[in-house]
């Protein structure tokens, strides 16, 4: 199967004037770089360090340490001395499947150019042909789940930890990255002065920058709105006195999720002034906490303070650069906070919160809750127009997306859809020259008369656990662009069971040889030999996103294809995946219930 024919299943996602600043290809005919042109969608041009000329192959796609070499070295089975060029109008700006592709921020006319072959370029036709042996590259299956096991974590909590019977069992994460560097990011934690769990899911646009800082800072402001007056009081103390501070969270991360050192002061001067207005609002009479309204409370307020800083500004000139970058950059969030039988779901955008529900037949059975943020949800679009003018209702969201260039249509940070004309041009004029000289922070929306025209205030969903709910499923949206929900819960279900090789094989209505189902049934064989290839319920989902064929099977051929495809292909087949899968103890769910 030659890689042309590979790109040609996915569609023309070329980020060529994308404000996500990750210029991918690039051709002969493009005089600038950053402009790449996109032949149509069977032949992408990939850019070759030793030749401006762009390679087309039949070879089957290699891993990234392997597939530039060869096309620095000609040793492809052909190379295609084939020109690049742009049809009518520029296909990253004008193509019918923009609304739906996969970046969050669509190309603007503002970042188009038209492009015209070079003279000569038809001197490229005539390139030499090389005559060696085509040859196919896959991994292995130890180095499919050497990728796929890099960033999985998992963590198994205490029947008691000192408080109360958690109704957790444990946690599995991971993480696999398209972009390049990942922009998703996850969090877990521990409330060590409240009870119960936090656990996260944020995905970053337009960079990584935002998305880092939420889930490094979102869990210390829940943390802080769920304590007490008291204990508010005493870490107030503690600081003023130069005393140790009491914990509030203890952290699950994999090694590969890191804090940002460089800005703790700032981060914990920020958190502070949060909780002496909560000091100072919060006279001590009421000892109930709505944890509804403190997630509320806490993600407005870290949005708020994103923005705030990102205005003010910061004397340290890295210091003033990363804020401002936070600011301009966004991020949708997923957060869960389990305390009991008591489970709430924190939604920002368009990642999604799945309940998985075992019925008494044994069968899986899927509960959403959480609600996707953006053109597919008309009460989000409701709510859009309502919040400004009449004249505004065709503007405000077009072809699917907010002003015609964000597809989530609630996200952290995201300024440019937030502060006024004027606003944005004094922080950016005041600003770094590295932002000065940024075409996107320059940029004004369309339509852009009556902002705020973005928010991050949660829609938060509570549920109740009942013995029947065995565990629950957060994900980016790249997860649930792969996968159906009840797909995603019938899969980790069976893997959680062990009862997936019990299960009837479905085909799905395709026409199945008597050679093929013997073949399927001889592979259900030799996974049972191994039990399980997989320790982690998330490892085990993305493996069946990424690898799954048309009869619901992990295919081996197509997983090694997808997993071996360079950094500047791979975005355009899918998103990142972060999957944080919780299992909940049924037993001390069900004596929760029967104490009441």
């Amino acid at each position: 199967m030659s890689i042309s024919a590979l790109l040609s299943m996915g569609r023309c996602c070329c980020r060529c004037c994308c404000p996500r600043g990750l210029w991918m290809l690039s051709a002969p005919c493009c005089d600038d770089r950053r402009m790449c042109v996109c032949p149509g969608p069977r032949r992408i041009g990939i850019p070759v360090r030793s030749s401006s000329l762009p390679l087309f192959s039949d070879a089957m796609p290699a891993p990234t340490q392997l597939f530039f070499p060869l096309i620095r070295n000609c040793e492809l089975s052909r190379i295609y001395g084939t020109a690049c060029y742009c049809h009518h109008r520029h296909l990253c700006c004008s193509s019918p499947y923009l609304a739906q592709s996969r970046l969050r921020y669509a190309p603007h006319p503002a970042y188009a150019t038209f492009c015209r072959p070079k003279e000569g370029w038809w001197q490229y036709t005539q390139g030499r042909r090389y005559a060696s042996t085509p040859q196919k590259f896959y991994l292995t299956p130890p180095q499919v789940n050497s990728i796929l096991k890099a960033n999985e974590y998992s963590f198994k909590v205490p029947e008691f930890d000192g408080k109360n019977v958690s109704s957790v069992l444990g946690f599995d994460s991971n993480q696999l990255p398209a972009n390049a560097p990942i922009e998703d990011r996850r969090s877990a934690a521990t409330c060590l002065q409240t009870r119960g769990m936090l656990l996260g899911v944020f995905d970053g646009h337009a960079g990584c920058a935002c998305s880092q800082a939420v889930s490094e800072r979102l869990f210390y402001y829940i943390a802080v709105s769920l304590l007490p007056h008291e204990t508010l009081l005493e870490i107030e103390n503690a600081v003023e006195s130069g005393r140790a501070l009491l914990p509030i969270l203890q952290w699950h991360k994999h090694p590969n999720d890191y804090f940002s050192k460089e800005a703790s002061k700032l981060y914990f001067n920020s958190l502070r002034t949060y909780w002496q207005e909560l000091i100072d609002l919060n006279t001590g009479e009421s000892t109930d906490i709505d944890v509804k309204e403190a997630l509320i409370n806490a993600f407005k307020r870290l949005d708020n303070d994103i923005s705030l800083e990102a205005q003010v500004g910061d004397p340290n000139s890295f210091l003033n650069y990363l804020v401002l970058r936070v600011a301009f950059s966004g991020a949708t969030a997923c957060v869960a906070h389990v305390d009991g039988v008591d489970l709430h779901v924190a939604n920002t955008g368009d990642s999604r919160a799945m309940l998985g529900v075992q019925e008494e037949d044994g069968s899986w059975s899927a509960v959403t809750l959480s609600n996707d943020h953006n053109a597919q949800n008309e009460r989000e679009l409701e709510r859009l127009k309502l919040e400004h003018p009449k004249n505004e209702a065709k503007s405000v969201v077009k072809q699917d997306r907010l002003l015609g260039l964000l597809m989530p249509f609630r996200a952290f940070g995201d300024v440019k859809f937030k502060w006024s004309i004027d606003l944005q041009k004094r922080v950016i004029e005041s600003g770094p020259d590295q932002l000065n000289d940024n075409e996107y922070t320059k940029f004004i929306p369309p339509n852009y008369y009556t902002p705020p025209y973005l928010t991050a205030e949660p829609e938060v969903t509570y549920h109740r656990l009942r013995p029947q709910d065995k565990f629950l499923v957060l994900a980016t949206d790249g997860l649930w662009e792969t996968m159906h929900r009840q797909d995603v819960v019938r899969i980790v279900g069976e893997y959680l069971t062990g009862m997936h090789h019990q299960q009837p094989i479905a085909v799905g209505g395709y026409k199945v040889t008597l050679g093929q189902m013997h073949g399927l049934l001889t592979e259900r064989r030799a996974k049972m030999s191994s039990v399980f290839e997989d320790q982690n319920a998330a490892t085990h989902l993305i493996r069946h996103a990424v690898g799954n064929n048309e009869f619901g099977t992990v295919d081996h051929e197509r997983l090694s294809k997808m997993l071996s495809l360079p950094e500047e292909l791979a975005r355009m087949y899918r998103d990142d995946i972060t999957i944080i899968v919780v299992q909940f103890n049924s037993h001390v769910v069900g004596a929760y219930q029967n104490q009441e």
